[in-house]
């Protein structure tokens, strides 16, 4: 039989100690002191039950009060995603929970703590007006990382709050598991290529490939490309001004010879014989030419049904796009650089492309990412995703692709990082046989593994989210309108 006290307390969802006649009295005075916080015996007993409540759960750590969430502060690491660098930014709350986000692989961590002054005090549940009060800072290519990946770190912080993970807060998923197409970076030696397309396929079961294949390859190739003696086309990647990289496709007049595509069909030919034709197989990075030497390229290479032809020209040239994707039965596809949804709409409106291809870190995040992709299956347009960084952007792409129809694939850019699946903690492994696991943990479903991530940091910048009060003041108007 339970003695009124016993009775009070299991309505709170307390339990007192069964045998209570053989407890000595300063033992029962110190398990009530302990349960209830201190609060006197007499004052509790006659205190209204919603105070009794408040007081005896004062110190819990509670994730049920997102309307009183408030950002409190944001810090940043910098890890190493081999030789690229990533930032990892975490926005705290008066609560006590963070939220994970990632600014988009190469771009500068000052992309992301300009926005901390705008934001701080705000509650990171309000997702969509803290992204329309930041968004005016963010632009095409690696400046959108900055607002892409606060966004991120909100969405996460809400999934929390709400204990539901992100695709749930999107409208819930469409699948399971997202397949993920395996980049093969551009390599000369084709033994060397052979063997690492073998082990994306046999060793770690992708069922989906892209390949790089473009007139760098043609560099000690005499008579392959018209203009080579002024540019210095084994450069792609440079970016100083007047540069063979750093020129707009249009702006070089390079141009491939008969012989030069040749040569690059019968690379793809190889490929193909090796992995057949069950397996998708896209392409990118082709170097810098026009439109016109763009659809010589497809029609050279159409025998090998590419999955896509990437990024043949700039992704602003809408009307040259739509030449091209007329001109070629291969389909086409662009959109990495791309920050918001407007000039996706303006390119999948004009039936320029096949496929839009987003990175999230860069196109807005992960709610205007599915935007996007929901503005394109209105349209009949397919969505591939773009991804390059590490495991905490993976994840804002997996939600976002679970919770969008017309996803294709997703991009895994660090199949030859050893540690990077290792970055952070998850109950589920990140991925399987070429898929990635769509977690249920609320947020993005995963936290940082600290130890392993220290040992990655950008070389420049050991610093461990650590305090940034230097970021804390606004000091710009910063309204666009007056």
């Amino acid at each position: 039989m339970h003695t009124p006290s016993q009775q009070f307390l299991s309505k709170l969802g307390v339990t007192e100690p069964a045998d209570t006649h053989t407890t000595a009295p300063d033992d029962r005075r110190s398990f009530l002191k302990k349960t209830l916080g201190g609060l006197a015996l007499g004052g509790f007993m006659f205190a209204p039950l919603e105070d009794v409540l408040a007081h005896s759960t004062s110190k819990v750590n509670r994730y049920s009060a997102p309307a009183d969430l408030k950002i409190t502060d944001m810090r940043y690491a910098t890890g190493m995603n081999s030789t690229g660098r990533c930032t990892i930014i975490r926005i705290d709350t008066n609560q006590g929970i963070y939220g994970l986000g990632e600014v988009r692989d190469g771009a500068s961590w000052r992309y992301a703590m300009f926005l901390k002054s705008r934001i701080l005090g705000m509650n990171p549940c309000s997702v969509e007006m803290i992204f329309k009060r930041i968004k005016q800072f963010g632009f095409h290519g690696r400046q959108g990382g900055g607002v892409s990946g606060v966004e991120m770190a909100l969405w996460d912080l809400a999934g929390k709050a709400y204990g539901v993970p992100v695709y749930q807060l999107l409208g819930g998923k469409y699948r399971d598991r997202v397949r993920l197409y395996a980049d093969t970076p551009e390599v000369e030696d084709p033994a060397e290529f052979a063997a690492k397309l073998k082990d994306r396929l046999e060793g770690k079961g992708f069922t989906f490939l892209k390949m790089d294949f473009g007139i760098e390859l043609l560099k000690n190739t005499p008579g392959a490309v018209v203009n080579s003696n002024y540019w210095d086309i084994g450069r792609q990647w440079t970016n100083q001004p007047m540069t063979y990289g750093a020129t707009e496709h249009p702006f070089t007049q390079v141009q491939i010879t008969p012989k030069g595509l040749d040569v690059l069909a019968e690379r793809i030919s190889r490929v193909r014989e090796a992995v057949g034709y069950d397996i998708p197989l896209a392409s990118d990075h082709y170097g810098h030419f026009d439109q016109n030497n763009a659809i010589r390229l497809g029609k050279a290479v159409e025998p090998y049904r590419l999955a896509w032809l990437e990024d043949l020209i700039p992704w602003k040239f809408t009307e040259q796009w739509k030449q091209i994707t007329n001109a070629i039965d291969t389909p086409t596809l662009t959109g990495e650089d791309i920050y918001l949804k407007e000039e996706f709409i303006k390119l999948i409106d004009a039936h320029a492309i096949d496929l839009i291809h987003p990175d999230l870190a860069t196109a807005g995040g992960i709610l205007e990412t599915k935007r996007i992709g929901d503005y394109a299956e209105e349209r009949g347009v397919a969505m591939a995703m773009h991804f390059a960084g590490l495991p905490i952007s993976f994840m804002a792409n997996v939600h976002c692709a679970a919770a969008t129809q017309n996803f294709v694939a997703l991009e895994h850019h660090s199949l030859d990082v050893p540690y990077w699946s290792s970055l952070v903690k998850s109950d589920k492994p990140l991925i399987e046989k070429g898929f990635a696991i769509v977690p249920d943990k609320p947020g993005l479903g995963v936290e940082l593994n600290d130890e392993e991530l220290k040992k990655h940091l950008a070389p420049e910048d050991k610093s461990y989210f650590a305090p940034t009060p230097e970021w804390d003041e606004n000091r710009s108007w910063d309204r666009l309108w007056s």
